[in-house]
């Protein structure tokens, strides 16, 4: 047995075809540790059910994980997902190797999950219940899982089981954040945040924006944004940024993107963004006149959030 303190476990309540397939499996709640002997709770067990529309039954089961190994079953992999949405865990910080070979293709609608050879021949009995195929996906909606406590997302569709929103989290409209990846503390996300993608407290992904996934850049980098950073409105990273930095609006920044690097005092030097990665206080933008991209160095605090939007 491994050690306890890299374990996890959950009672859930696992929805299962008639030939045994697991679709997926709903944690109410978490925790780090060796699993109990207890059997699952009486209020899961409550809900064991044949649901005939969807041709699927669903039972209470206690799952438990080595957080350190792979991931071992569909169960194992939801346990993993739901470990980093109830904010258990942080992103990078277990392995969710094998994580996809583990997730069917599921279709998905508002009463769960179901194969999508049998929505496909159900659609009219779907129909007249009033039950739409929302999505053909490997990954459901964080919120048919998980309500994060003090979070706002405007629109459910746009973010996955696995994303970690820490509270004061605001994800509009336009906002996206995939599994494994998410915030750290208050911050407002108006663009995307890619697999493996940490966010820092107090940090703006602007309108339109997107980060590269983790390990961009030549399979070395992993991106992340600091604290009281701001990506800006249609701008695009694929470096780490530290804290209190702002790329500007519309700049996509890679790590082989060439930057002059303006300081004080100092002649002006070209080097690959990938340089500065991680460090704090930059300010990167391109120049109007010349077109270079240019890094120059910020001084002062970061930005500030509206705090009304994320009490």
């Amino acid at each position: 047995m491994s050690d306890p303190a890299r374990t996890a476990w959950g009672h859930g309540l696992a929805t299962r075809t008639k030939d045994g397939t697991v679709l997926d499996v709903w944690f109410p709640a978490v925790a780090l540790g060796a699993a109990p002997e207890s059997d699952p709770p009486a209020a899961l067990e409550d809900q064991e059910h044949i649901d005939d529309l969807r041709r699927v039954r669903l039972e209470a089961v206690t799952v438990e994980s080595d957080l350190d190994g792979p991931v071992a079953s569909t169960a194992d992999a939801y346990l993993r997902l739901h470990l980093l949405s109830h904010l258990v865990v942080e992103p990078n910080t277990i392995s969710l190797e094998g994580l996809m070979a583990h997730l069917p293709i599921n279709a998905w609608t508002a009463r769960g999950p179901m194969l999508p050879a049998d929505a496909s021949r159900r659609l009219p009995q779907l129909r007249r219940a009033g039950l739409a195929v929302l999505g053909l996906d490997r990954f459901p909606r964080l919120t048919d899982y998980v309500l994060p406590d003090r979070v706002r997302i405007a629109d459910g569709a746009r973010v996955r089981l696995g994303a970690h929103l820490a509270p004061g989290t605001v994800v509009m409209h336009a906002g996206f954040v995939n599994f494994n990846a998410g915030t750290l503390g208050t911050s407002m996300v108006e663009g995307r945040i890619s697999q493996g993608v940490v966010v820092g407290d107090g940090s703006d992904i602007g309108g339109g924006a997107s980060i590269m996934g983790t390990l961009s850049g030549g399979g070395t980098q992993r991106v992340s944004i600091g604290r009281r950073s701001l990506l800006g409105a249609n701008a695009g990273l694929g470096i780490a940024v530290g804290d209190d930095c702002v790329v500007e609006a519309g700049l996509y920044l890679t790590a082989g993107t060439k930057l002059t690097l303006r300081v004080p005092d100092q002649e002006p030097r070209v080097v690959k963004a990938v340089e500065l990665s991680g460090e704090d206080a930059w300010l990167f933008r391109r120049n109007s006149l010349t077109g270079e991209v240019e890094a120059v160095p910020r001084t002062g605090p970061g930005i500030a959030l509206n705090p009304t939007l994320h009490a």
